[in-house]
């Protein structure tokens, strides 16, 4: 059973990440102070310092966060697909629609005052890629048993960074975004597995 001090400590942490997350889509990273999220969440600066230690790591929190919202999201639309390929296009549509209507994700892609937090997707976005690929490879091993925990990461990795791709580049619908990534994919799902198999 939680402590009631241990439930007051998360519910702060949620406060501030709420009032950083506001913050980061009105004004961006640079213009992100630790005293306005104090004052935002209504604590003292001392507060965020002590929770997060500086402000690059509660922006990591932030996009931490916010991943695994979508994660969450993905995995409540991967359980009822019928194969893995079914899986992976409702992966791919559920990412590019629900980052069109997240806040935060929509100031990194299309808003000037946000334009400084699309690193945080892109070239720092290690944290968002691994977590991601762990959970999608999680999932893939569960519709092919015959794919390798190597075989698994791999295609959930390139699921992942073809998704930001489109992400970043939106230059299709999200159903026609999946399409092409699961048309990609799918010949390399089968010699994967039939590797796998193989070697088994």
């Amino acid at each position: 059973m939680t402590s009631f001090s241990d439930r007051t400590k998360a519910s702060l942490r949620e406060a501030l990440l709420d009032a950083a997350t506001e913050l980061l889509t009105e004004h961006g990273f640079t213009a992100l102070r630790m005293a306005d999220v104090a004052a935002r969440a209504g604590v003292s600066r001392q507060t965020v310092y002590n929770e997060f230690g500086n402000k690059a790591s509660l922006a990591e929190a932030v996009v931490l966060r916010t991943t695994s919202e979508f994660l969450e999201g993905i995995r409540l639309r991967v359980q009822d697909a019928r194969h893995l390929l079914d899986g992976i296009r409702e992966a791919v549509v559920y990412t590019i629609e629900h980052a069109r209507e997240n806040r935060l994700v929509a100031a990194a892609l299309g808003t000037g005052a946000g334009e400084d937090l699309l690193p945080l997707l892109t070239t720092k976005g290690e944290p968002i890629l691994t977590a991601a690929t762990e959970v999608a490879a999680g999932q893939y091993r569960e519709f092919e048993p015959s794919l390798s925990p190597e075989s698994a990461a791999l295609l959930a990795e390139t699921v992942v960074r073809l998704s930001l791709s489109h992400l970043v580049m939106p230059t299709h619908s999200a159903d026609e975004a999946a399409a092409s990534v699961v048309a990609v994919l799918a010949p390399s799902i089968g010699a994967l597995t039939t590797d796998s198999k193989g070697i088994s």
